[in-house]
């Protein structure tokens, strides 16, 4: 992929990315978004930036407006009015204030040209989508009007200050109504600051807002409406239906600044640790659509497994722990910039690392997916064995795999903590297997869905048993298909149908009911291929 290479006083930036869209767009995408108050039209003349080397597209219109001649002639141009196709390399003329929150790429979305067919939405004006997840809060606002998606943003919990997994929040929030109400008062800023910083900078009104629809694990749920969160710590409750209890619709708006007829509708989890997320993203795939068996995995710190057999879904929840989302690892980080995202080794020499970064020419860490690869690439140069331990005593301190970063390594624990995930995701996966009578090779589609399947490289994956040893031609990365669902909940009334037929074909499994876990788990712990 062509670069944008960012140039400044402090260090250089690389940043890949796909042709055709803008810079602005792109720049967006990292750390590095410029100023702008037009939502990328060109008519604000704020997203300026100093063309250094490289070719790019003759001055429009509205940079002959916006620019002199003598800015143009320097290389000035706007960054909304750029749409490189090659290595560029540029200055920055006026940077945007830091934010916790960047714009997610279309291609991020299952459903990334879904365009409303006719006007048959009740509402006039924008909706908004919202996946409220463990580790991050996603939004997507639409346009009725003009069918289209608007924009969408990405930025962390909140929350996670009361702990990096759901259950954690949960047994805090039973420790007082105070502590429950800051941790569901973490939730609602989360989502406010989220629709500010779309409404802020790209100059939407938040008033118009007229329908919201939020999505999420049942754990975040509860804990957002503060009813019935204590009842998850009780195992009897995983697999049964569950009331989230009523919410207190001028309230919510009141607190997201939205129009005050905005209707607002929160998607009903299926089951106690099994949430509407995964239910947007079967809806989002259409696994359910055929007779073709499939498999969907959601990765993420509530790890939800799903799987058609033809005529009924199968459904459970594994404890991923936080470690796909690169948390709790010594040198773990989420997929931002700065993140080693891809690891390759040199088969000649097996402690030679190459490694490809987020948006940075230095790492600051890696990632699940990069993770994923360096535990591949230590198995195949025999540095680790099958159960995880390295081979040589003088890696006790752990291994420093980039030769000019010694503070970046992977220890004994890190692997132990993906390896524990992975046998919760196996045993998973297994067990809606056993139950509904299906082989892994019946399996025709297998869906990875979740911002850590975005980089994901399917045959490490199965090289240690994350994912089934099966052809590479069946599976497909979807991205967020929590997000995608909640579009498509949110434009298409009618597809309530659709959901009460997936609710209705649905077997919730409990992996504290499985007689079978505790083998199986201590089997899947190996890192070896996934067998049935």
């Amino acid at each position: 992929m062509p670069v944008v290479n960012i140039t400044g006083k402090d260090k250089n930036i690389s940043i890949s990315y796909q042709p055709g869209m803008s810079l602005r767009d792109i720049l967006d995408l990292t750390d590095y978004r410029v100023r702008s108050a037009c939502r990328g039209t060109g008519s604000c003349g704020l997203c300026r930036i100093l063309i250094e080397k490289g070719t790019v597209n003759h001055p429009t219109q509205q940079e002959n407006i916006y620019l002199s001649k003598d800015q143009m002639n320097k290389g000035v141009r706007l960054a909304c009015q750029l749409f490189p196709s090659q290595n560029i390399s540029i200055q920055i003329e006026n940077l945007a204030p830091k934010s916790n929150w960047r714009s997610i790429a279309l291609n991020d979305f299952y459903h990334s040209s879904v365009r409303i067919s006719q006007k048959n939405s009740p509402h006039d004006l924008m909706g908004l989508a919202i996946d409220l997840g463990t580790t991050h809060v996603n939004l997507s606002l639409w346009n009725f009007v003009e069918q289209k998606r608007l924009t969408g943003r990405t930025g962390l919990n909140l929350q996670y200050i009361y702990g990096a997994d759901v259950m954690t929040r949960v047994m805090a929030a039973t420790e007082s109504p105070k502590q429950a109400a800051e941790i569901s008062k973490l939730a609602f800023e989360s989502i406010r600051q989220g629709i500010y910083d779309i409404c802020a900078r790209e100059g939407y009104d938040s008033l118009k807002i007229e329908s919201v629809c939020i999505v999420g694990n049942t754990p975040e749920i509860t804990l957002l409406t503060k009813h019935n969160y204590d009842l998850l710590t009780q195992p009897k409750y995983w697999a049964a239906q569950f009331d989230y209890g009523q919410i207190d619709i001028p309230k919510y708006r009141d607190f997201f600044n939205i129009s005050n007829n905005a209707d607002i509708h929160i998607c009903k989890p299926l089951a106690g640790f099994v949430g509407s997320d995964l239910l947007a993203g079967i809806l989002s795939t259409n696994m359910t659509n055929g007779s073709q068996p499939a498999l969907l995995i959601d990765f993420g710190t509530n790890t939800e497994i799903a799987l058609w057999d033809g005529s009924d879904l199968w459904a459970t929840s594994a404890a991923g722990g936080p470690a796909f989302e690169g948390c709790g690892m010594s040198s773990g980080m989420s997929a931002v910039p700065g993140a080693i995202y891809k690891i390759d080794h040199h088969h000649s020499d097996p402690f030679h690392f190459d490694c490809q970064i987020i948006a940075r020419q230095e790492p600051e860490g890696i990632c699940g997916s990069g993770f994923v690869d360096l535990i591949a690439h230590l198995l195949k140069a025999d540095i680790i064995n099958v159960k995880g331990k390295f081979m040589s005593e003088k890696m006790q301190n752990g291994f420093a795999f980039l030769k000019d970063f010694q503070n970046i390594r992977i220890h004994s624990k890190d692997i132990d903590l993906f390896q524990r995930a992975k046998a919760a995701i196996g045993t998973g996966i297994q067990c809606l297997l056993a139950s509904s009578g299906l082989q892994l090779k019946q399996l025709e589609n297998i869906f990875i869905c979740g911002v850590f399947g975005r980089y994901l490289n399917i045959e490490n994956a199965k090289q240690f048993g994350l994912l089934p040893d099966l052809p590479q031609k069946i599976f497909q990365l979807c991205g967020n298909t929590a997000l995608a669902g909640c579009e498509l909940i949110l434009v298409y009334p009618e597809l309530n149908q659709r959901i009460q037929f997936i609710r209705d074909h649905a077997h919730l499994i409990s992996m504290s009911d499985y007689s079978a876990f505790e083998r199986l788990f201590m089997e899947n712990l190996f890192l070896c291929p996934m067998e049935d």
